[in-house]
């Protein structure tokens, strides 16, 4: 009986370990100022770990710009630029979908601001900063 105790002891300690570290991932959270710029004026962007990767989120109320090539770009605390990806996706059959999520590369050390760009006329389209670096 006391060797029953003792495994049901261990796994609810294991289980407890496991939530509380899921819980804390979750919390890690950082909200950036809203975007500001020319076409980029709307919603925020939010950068989290998940599954061990770097993710930064804009909100439901960001508005991709309707530009021929809006791109994700992030400035670390340097000012070193980094093109991430592009926030639209062309599919078959001529179908649009946007990319509203996407994974900062590990060799970004931190993220300062996060920047719509049109990569077609190189013109920045808004940013949105945190109050401090991230990552």
């Amino acid at each position: 009986m006391k060797q029953i105790n003792r495994v049901l002891s261990v796994f609810a300690v294991l289980a407890l370990l496991v939530t509380v570290n899921s819980f804390a991932a979750k919390m890690d959270v950082h909200t950036s100022s809203q975007f500001q710029g020319p076409k980029a004026n709307t919603g925020t962007v939010s950068h989290s770990i998940e599954n061990g990767k770097s993710m930064l989120k804009v909100s439901d109320d960001f508005k991709v710009p309707d530009t021929p090539a809006p791109t994700w770009r992030v400035v670390d605390s340097k000012g070193n630029v980094y093109t991430l990806d592009a926030f639209k996706i062309k599919g078959t059959l001529g179908t649009n979908a946007e990319k509203r999520e996407v994974e900062v590369p590990s060799y970004v050390k931190d993220i300062a601001k996060v920047q719509v760009y049109c990569a077609w006329a190189q013109v920045l389209l808004g940013e949105a900063s945190f109050s401090s670096p991230v990552k």
